[in-house]
């Protein structure tokens, strides 16, 4: 038989009840309910109360600020007291002769034990003037009384004479003694609250004293000073966090200055966006163990690695700290000059090129007079700018000339076409084939400017490769097997580049490169160390710092490998004498203003309408047939012999292409094949025109006959 379960609660819309007649009885089950939950025990309750009272941020800040203003009285009144014990004693001399002699500076602890002795004997001096004090003072107490009662005594005469009263003689004595007992009375009144608030006075004095010192465990410090978020940079943080560098012979030599471990440092100057202090460090210590441990350092001054900065000037065991503000190297620089300033020109010679800020926050400009250059740096890290930057101050000196070969081929240097000579964009071998040749037609200009006569000028040509470690890559080669990459002596590029490098800057032809990731194979050690100034953005390893900057940057501090890629964009280590770098530093770090596609081209817009007008070549015309015996005749005209030097400089003239870059050598070499070789006459080698003209006729002559 089926059940019918009727729960006791009531529903708020019962149903309608059946009317049908008959049905069955229905049974009522009835549900218990649940047992209640058992009681927490009164101690569970009371621990977890004390829990949360105790552990709440309240009452921790509240602890935190009941043990720090203590701590500052009872550390204040450590202060005080040790302060009025170096005034009465030799403490403090003493201190500073253990931290001279720590530090290996054995003239300064001379001097200061020199101080230290005619302290002791002024000293001295004054205990032995106490033994005659008392008899002095006493003649001096007496004296005084006599003096004062016969002053006012005669004062009382005086008036006593004016008044014509007798008992005005006394009258300044009566005033006297009832001042003194006024002041007596005064400080009846007084001294009793004075004893009550003195010493809360007092507390109130050395809890000031140990504020102003910070005097309490970093714990119990404020939120602020204990995260360090801008924090300022004392003597005392500074000498802390050399001490806890893990060096142990500078740990141990700090220890014995004590608190004259401050007498290590120079000034603490503010320098832009931060700090500089010089650190003389002890004796055993080396400057290169404290590079090595910029991070530790760093982060002992409460800063991210990349805001430390540290160089060697040229004082002997001396680093020199740049300790940025927290946060400050992360904020933009605002833009660049080109930009804001349509007015500016350029000079070639004498000026010099806006390029961004130093951490000073000083203007970082930068002369390219006469200067080859190159940019290395990883991938995005900002390469093009910075150097597409500097060609675009140039452009805007109208004596300039530009051939731009851009390996990557992206059109970050689209806009200078209409304003360089040649404009070549692409990363294939045949764009390789073209740059190179490109630049050994600028070695061709180099030579013929060479040959000209002394005295002659040239306007200035700069021969720019961005993306030059395609070029140093290329496998390619031409029809005589010589590579255009790589960097032996046959590898068309490189010798090209070296070439310019050779002697290009005496005639104002320049090379340029931009190359990203250098290693021996895309980067040769000959081409970067022609560079005069050299600049790096972030990279991975020191040896690869070392290829960008040179063993002598690194060494003094240089150190891109330690930019962050990414969040250091456009920021470069520069080593040039173009740049105004502090004393006794071999580099400088330099923050680049960031110019856009859209800005460089109004920049070039400007450039384009200070010229005449320039085609742009975006391919190299290949070289033309030519006969290097007709050629040489030509040149020689009519005169029955020509020095060789005026022949080669006339064949240059004639084509620069084919004899621009021709040595001795060459010439001779046609002309010993020729049976026409170059003779000594009066000194100096010719070449005859009689010998050029039978060694055309033999030529033509065994043509016409192979011919027949």
């Amino acid at each position: 038989m089926s059940e019918n379960v009727v729960h006791l609660h009531k529903h708020s819309n019962p149903p309608a009840e059946p009317t049908t007649v008959g049905t069955a009885p229905t049974v009522l089950t009835v549900v218990p309910d649940a047992p209640p939950a058992r009681p927490v025990p009164l101690w569970v309750r009371s621990g977890r109360a004390v829990k949360t009272v105790v552990t709440h941020e309240r009452t921790r800040s509240a602890g935190r600020a009941v043990v720090r203003h203590g701590l500052y009285t009872f550390n204040g009144g450590r202060i005080a007291a040790r302060r009025a014990w170096d005034g009465r004693t030799g403490a403090r001399y003493e201190r500073m002769i253990r931290a001279a002699e720590a530090a290996g500076n054995l003239e300064a602890a001379e001097e200061w034990e020199e101080r230290l002795s005619r302290f002791r004997a002024a000293r001295h001096h004054r205990r032995m003037d106490l033994l005659h004090s008392p008899v002095d003072a006493a003649k001096g107490v007496a004296v005084g009384a006599g003096m004062s009662v016969g002053v006012l005594v005669a004062l009382g005469v005086v008036m006593a004479i004016s008044t014509g009263q007798v008992g005005d003689v006394v009258t300044p004595l009566t005033a006297t003694i009832d001042f003194i007992a006024l002041l007596i009375r005064i400080v009846q009144i007084v001294w009793g609250p004075a004893i009550t608030i003195g010493p809360f006075l007092a507390l109130l004095a050395l809890w000031s004293v140990g504020r102003r010192q910070q005097a309490a465990p970093q714990w119990a410090l404020p939120a602020n000073v204990r995260s360090g978020e801008g924090e300022p940079i004392t003597p005392s943080i500074v000498v802390k966090a050399l001490r806890d560098l893990g060096i142990s012979a500078l740990r141990n030599a700090i220890k014995e200055m004590g608190d004259a471990g401050a007498s290590m440092l120079g000034p603490i100057t503010i320098a832009g966006c931060g700090v500089e202090v010089d650190v003389t460090l002890p004796s055993g210590v080396s400057t290169i163990e404290v590079q090595n441990r910029r991070r530790k350092l760093a982060e002992n001054l409460t800063r991210h690695e990349h805001e430390v900065f540290i160089t060697i000037p040229q004082a002997a065991r001396t680093v020199r700290l740049w300790i940025a503000d927290s946060g400050a190297l992360d904020e933009p620089i605002g833009p660049s000059p080109l930009v804001t300033d349509e007015t500016m020109t350029a000079d070639y010679k004498k000026g010099k090129a806006p390029w961004g800020q130093d951490l000073r926050g000083d203007a970082a400009a930068l002369s390219l007079y006469q200067r080859h250059l190159l940019i290395t740096g990883l991938s995005n890290q900002g390469k093009t700018v910075a150097l597409r930057s500097l060609a675009l101050w140039l452009s805007l000196d109208r004596s300039v000339e530009f051939l731009i070969g851009d390996l990557k081929g992206v059109g970050d240097w689209a806009m200078f076409d209409g304003l360089a000579r040649t404009l070549i964009q692409g990363p294939t071998d045949e764009h390789v084939i073209q740059v190179t040749e490109m630049v050994e037609g600028a070695v061709a200009e180099m030579n013929r400017r060479i040959q000209a006569p002394p005295g002659t000028t040239f306007p200035p040509l700069i021969v720019l490769v961005d993306e030059a470690q395609v070029a140093f890559m290329c496998p390619a080669k031409d029809e005589d097997k010589r590579p255009y990459g790589g960097s032996k002596a046959n590898s068309r590029y490189f010798m090209a580049v070296r070439k310019i490098h050779n002697q290009g800057r005496a005639v104002n032809v320049l090379m340029w490169q931009g190359t990203q990731d250098p290693t021996n194979e895309n980067l040769p050690k000959l081409v970067r160390e022609g560079a005069h100034t050299r600049a790096s953005l972030a990279l991975g390893t020191e040896s690869q710092a070392r290829m960008a900057l040179g063993d002598k940057a690194v060494d003094g501090g240089a150190a891109p490998n330690l930019l962050r890629p990414g969040l250091d964009r456009g920021t470069l280590v520069v080593a040039s004498d173009g740049i105004t770098i502090p004393a006794g530093q071999s580099s400088i770090t330099v923050r680049t203003h960031y110019i856009d596609d859209d800005a460089a081209t109004a920049i070039t817009d400007r450039a384009k309408a200070l010229r005449d007008g320039v085609t742009t070549l975006h391919a190299i015309e290949h070289k033309e047939e030519h006969d290097p015996l007709a050629d040489i005749a030509a040149v020689i005209g009519d005169a029955p012999r020509v020095r060789t030097k005026d022949v080669l400089a006339r064949l240059a003239t004639r084509n620069p292409s084919a004899y621009g870059e021709w040595s001795f050598i060459d010439l001779k070499r046609v002309l010993d094949d020729a049976d026409a070789e170059p003779y000594k006459s009066d000194g100096v080698m010719v070449v005859s025109r009689d010998r050029v003209a039978r060694a055309l006729t033999n030529r033509n002559s065994e043509g016409s006959a192979s011919a027949n």
